[in-house]
């Protein structure tokens, strides 16, 4: 019995590690407006069809000199979200349209040049799979006792985990098949020029003997 308990142990402690590490606290310090546009961006990876819900709180207020700008875009296209001047909290569920890499981008524009030292405090939490469900809910409307709704909240982290896992050994494959080709194309081509090379060398050695013989040097 030892084993197992021990086994759950970690589970929970990494599935408590990979939840902490996605709050995120920053400043975030304003341009001008006519300066170059700056972003400031938090990446995170999503496998597809895995709901996430980005939730900013943003210090300040309205007409206070600063405006912020939220943009949520992943590296194969997909726009989930662009509010703009946000104060306070706002949240943005999505959820996503490809195994790919995701940006939370801020920019902060000033509306007034005269400033000291413009920046607005942002607090961001990134909720994706089982973490961006509402338990409180679930357990309401399921009638789910607190052991039940946890257990639950760890098993579908768990398979979170697993199906990220299959997704890394698939992509591992690809890589791998990837690499075992391109050594085949440059083991060919190497093969290739190295006969390119010695059918060049017989030439020059025929056309040179060919033209010593017609000056009656050998």
């Amino acid at each position: 019995m030892a084993l197992p308990r021990a086994l759950l142990q970690y589970i929970c402690g990494l599935v408590l590690f990979i939840a902490s590490v996605n709050a995120l606290k920053f400043d975030l310090q304003a341009r001008g407006p006519n300066d170059k546009k700056t972003e400031r961006c938090i990446r995170n990876f999503v496998a597809k069809d895995t709901l996430v819900v980005v939730t900013a709180t943003v210090s300040g207020s309205r007409g206070d000199g600063m405006v912020v700008n939220m943009h949520i875009l992943d590296n194969v296209g997909n726009e989930y979200g662009k509010p703009r001047d946000v104060v306070g909290e706002q949240r943005i569920v999505f959820t996503s349209h490809a195994d790919a890499a995701f940006d939370v981008c801020f920019e902060n524009v000033m509306t007034h040049t005269r400033m000291n030292n413009p920046s607005r405090h942002v607090e961001l939490d990134i909720d994706i799979g089982a973490d961006a469900k509402d338990w409180s809910a679930i357990q309401a409307t399921e009638k789910l006792k607190p052991v039940e709704t946890e257990l639950r909240r760890i098993e579908e982290s768990i398979a979170d985990i697993v199906r990220e896992m299959d997704y890394l050994r698939v992509r591992e494959q690809k890589l791998r098949d990837t690499n075992e080709s391109t050594n085949t194309r440059v083991k060919w081509f190497g093969i290739g020029t190295t006969m390119l090379l010695v059918a060049l060398w017989g030439w020059q050695i025929m056309y040179l003997r060919a033209y010593f013989r017609s000056k009656h040097l050998i």
